[in-house]
């Protein structure tokens, strides 16, 4: 197994990380030793919703923290987000009140769940934790980023993907797809995890991390030398 440790560190290292990268796992069973994530749920709405937290992004808040893993049930407050993690089909949520708002008020087309990338399996259990931490190996690794660390993220990485809304569908591109991906982020996941309007996120496939923090780190010895080039040069106007 890889030193996920290390990796962690030399992430956070190359990329100035401001908050520990996250791992995320998805199997069929807990993985040994992490507990499960058992806030209380409230009481559901008129339409069946309820789950340990607002949304499944936000689990990627409390992850930065502490491990646990997590079932369907806890993340059905969000009906897009149990759809992008291959909890649930689209005939399952499509009277959801959550879905009919955000086709509702224009802020999603009406056939969204027809082209969204989601977990092409169902699985049991996502386990969420700080990638230094991890006994296992995961699926995919999340990272919070500034403008700049994703300008750095999209010059190491060729075909790198800049996406929108809903900022959960990355996860699913990095696991199914192999694909490095960043979002924007999206106001649904932003109002529910308070994620600041400085940052953004992006998603990386577990097995390409090595690989990419490589890249990283050719690409910040490029950068220092374009830096002191520029300074050099930007000297001669004056202060």
């Amino acid at each position: 197994m890889p030193d996920w440790s290390r990796l962690a560190r030399d992430l956070s290292d190359v990329l100035h990380l401001s908050q520990p990268p996250i791992a995320i796992t998805f199997s069929d069973r807990p993985p040994p030793g992490v507990p499960a994530f058992d806030e209380p749920m409230p009481d559901p709405l008129a339409d069946g919703r309820t789950g340990r937290v607002p949304a499944g992004c936000v689990f990627w808040i409390k992850a930065a923290e502490r491990s646990f893993t997590t079932e369907a049930a806890d993340h059905a407050n969000c009906s897009v987000g149990s759809f992008t993690h291959g909890f649930v089909d689209a005939a399952d949520i499509a009277g959801k009140g959550d879905v009919a708002a955000l086709v509702e008020t224009g802020w999603a087309p009406p056939g969204i769940l027809d082209v969204l990338p989601r977990i092409r399996t169902r699985p049991a259990h996502v386990s969420y934790g700080p990638l230094a931490d991890a006994g296992t190996d995961p699926d995919v690794v999340l990272l919070r980023l500034n403008p700049k660390q994703a300008m750095v993220l999209s010059d190491a990485v060729p075909g790198l993907r800049f996406e929108g809304k809903p900022q959960c569908h990355i996860i699913p591109m990095a696991k199914e797809d192999g694909q490095v991906a960043v979002s924007v982020g999206c106001m649904l996941s932003r109002v529910r995890t308070g994620l600041p309007s400085t940052d953004m996120t992006a998603a990386i496939p577990a097995g390409r991390l090595a690989e990419v923090i490589e890249s990283l780190d050719r690409t910040n010895r490029a950068d220092s030398a374009v830096a002191a080039y520029a300074a050099e040069d930007a000297a001669r106007f004056g202060p």
